[in-house]
């Protein structure tokens, strides 16, 4: 059974350098997404929301695996879009006012009708309480500036300010919403050694 590595595949998308900015063209990919908003550390919505996640992720992959194609793959890690209201409150670091956009891509194997079919199977096994809040929907950022973030989220700030700083030498600015992607297990990593895209759409 071929199995596909996703994160190999689309290498351009998913690993940036650490020392330097780079742009690149994010093509329209799928993804399960959930809405939500507060302090990702403490929200209870946002831990929901991961669970969804994840086990509908899983849920399809097996479906896939065992369906008419026959193919495995490795499930995409998770991805979020941050934004708020008044912007000054990723500053002064008021999370409670962060509003957040949940999600991990979906293969092109994965349809809506899939993605129904799974959701069904998963109503029937389990109790998840964000499930009815997943959808599966597009994105298609365009060009984009990104780095690899190396370490805790809370030393973020210098990095984020590295791609916005590049993007306004290159002329441009800032559009649409800030999207990181967490590689790796955090559960097991030191903090010191996660990794975390910093992506920021431009034009």
């Amino acid at each position: 059974m071929p199995k596909i590595d996703y994160l190999k595949q689309l290498k351009h998308l998913y690993a940036p350098s650490a020392k330097q900015v780079e742009i690149v063209e994010v093509p329209a990919l799928n993804y399960l997404m959930v809405d939500g908003a507060g302090d990702p550390n403490t929200s209870l919505a946002f831990k929901e929301a991961v669970e969804a996640l994840f086990t509908l992720s899983y849920t399809l992959k097996f479906m896939v695996k065992k369906g008419p194609s026959a193919i495995d793959y490795r499930v995409l890690p998770l991805q979020a879009l941050w934004w708020a209201d008044d912007m000054s409150a990723f500053i002064t670091g008021d999370k409670g006012a962060w509003k957040w956009t949940a999600m991990i891509m979906q293969p092109e194997l994965v349809t809506p009708t899939s993605v129904e079919e799974a959701a069904q199977e998963v109503q029937r096994k389990k109790k998840i309480a964000a499930l009815s809040r997943v959808r599966f929907e597009a994105l298609e950022e365009g060009r984009v500036a990104q780095i690899m973030h190396v370490g805790p989220f809370s030393e973020e700030g210098p990095t984020i300010e590295k791609v916005h700083a590049f993007i306004e030498s290159c002329g441009s600015r800032r559009v649409g919403k800030h999207h990181e992607i967490y590689l790796g297990d955090m559960r097991r990593a030191a903090p010191e050694k996660w990794k975390t895209i910093v992506r920021q759409p431009m034009a």
